[in-house]
């Protein structure tokens, strides 16, 4: 149902202000000519005094002679004005009535455009290609915020999806284990053992997972909730302690190169950004490859970087790797755990902070992470 109207358009309103424009100027030029032509039948020259001049029908003294042409111009003046007035200012009204329908005609549009709008319809456009000036802009920007919304949807779809997926994963191996365990009149106290643990594990990921999920809301939605100076090289300490035993399983060779990188922020959320770099470059290594931190400052910025060995990645896929859900070439095993939203928490965190990260392929396979934020 269309919004109701309050008061007369915007149509009506322009055209009464155009013609009580055009009406006062016409009566201002109609009594300025009243008095111009008075004016100039007083400089009429005067004749002897003692003779009559005929003036219409009537005989008038000479002494009385530019009074009385006067008023006759005037009369005569007073009689056209009166007729071309009004016309004048009909003509006024129908002009600006058809010249501000066409100037409105593409904010109409533009309205028409928003009425129709749905969440399944955000691929309408409005289409004025002839649009002119300060309209063409309005509708460029009135697309552009569409196309934005229509970007945003669609991501927000995406993650639902993916979101979906990914907890009904867990949820599903807890069902079919019970319901096998369950089915089986002769399991004994191993088969039990085994399903428990499966069944711990898959908590333990919807659990990662959903932890993940209000972290990245957080941090998308939320202002900060502490800002405090962090110093990037003193939250690398815990992010290292933590992966330190699972590196020396894999056999992973660790070098840290830490410098002042001083900044501001909240410390919890910079030691998970910290900390998910740090994992990933765990997790999707390879056997006895090797893993590098680097802190320090660059270009008046504060810089963390995270590089180490892995699969090879394409160049035009690193990108992907921010996005909710987006994994490396890696297939995930028991030993390679994860939700695939540790760089999305790590890009909404840094983006929040004012900063920058990006990402790039390590010749022969690997990645390297860099984090830039204002230095405090």
């Amino acid at each position: 149902m269309p919004p109701r109207r309050r008061g007369a358009g915007l149509r009506p309103r322009l055209t009464l202000v155009c013609t009580a424009v055009v009406a006062l100027v016409s009566a201002l030029l109609l009594w300025l000519g009243w008095l111009l032509v008075g004016g100039v039948a007083r400089s009429v020259p005067s004749l002897p005094p003692g003779t009559t001049v005929r003036v219409g029908n009537v005989t008038v003294p000479a002494e009385r002679l530019n009074d009385a042409i006067g008023a006759a111009a005037r009369a005569d003046v007073l009689r056209a004005g009166l007729i071309a007035f009004p016309l004048v200012v009909a003509a006024a009204a129908v002009v600006s009535w058809v010249l501000v329908g066409r100037v409105l005609g593409p904010l109409h549009a533009v309205t028409a455009t928003a009425r129709r709008l749905t969440v399944e319809s955000l691929d309408t456009r409005t289409g004025l290609q002839d649009a002119r000036g300060e309209v063409a802009e309005l509708a460029a920007g009135f697309d552009a915020m569409l196309d934005r919304l229509q970007a945003a949807f669609d991501a927000q779809r995406r993650f639902v999806a993916n979101a979906s997926h990914e907890l009904r994963t867990p949820l599903s191996v807890l069902r079919t284990e019970v319901d096998v365990t369950l089915s089986d009149p002769d399991a004994d106290a191993e088969e039990l053992r085994r399903m428990a643990g499966v069944v711990r594990e898959a908590t333990r990921r919807a659990d990662d997972l959903i932890a993940g999920l209000l972290l990245l809301a957080r941090t998308e939605s939320a202002e900060l909730n502490e800002v405090s100076p962090v110093d990037l090289a003193e939250v690398v300490v815990p992010a290292l302690a933590a992966v330190r035993a699972e590196a020396g399983r894999r056999g992973l060779r660790i070098q840290v190169k830490t410098a002042a990188a001083p900044t501001r922020g909240d410390p919890v959320l910079l030691e998970r950004v910290a900390g998910n770099l740090v994992e990933n470059a765990v997790r999707h290594n390879v056997a006895g490859g090797w893993l590098e931190v680097c802190t320090g400052t660059a270009d008046g910025l504060a810089r963390l970087q995270v590089s180490s060995s892995g699969a090879e990645i394409p160049g035009d896929r690193v990108a992907e790797l921010f996005e909710p859900f987006r994994r490396g070439p890696v297939a995930r095993t028991a030993d390679t755990p994860g939700s695939g939203l540790g760089l999305s928490i790590v890009r909404a965190v840094v983006q929040a902070h004012g900063g920058r990260v990006w990402a790039e392929p390590v010749r022969g396979g690997g990645l390297t992470v860099t984090v830039e934020l204002p230095v405090r």
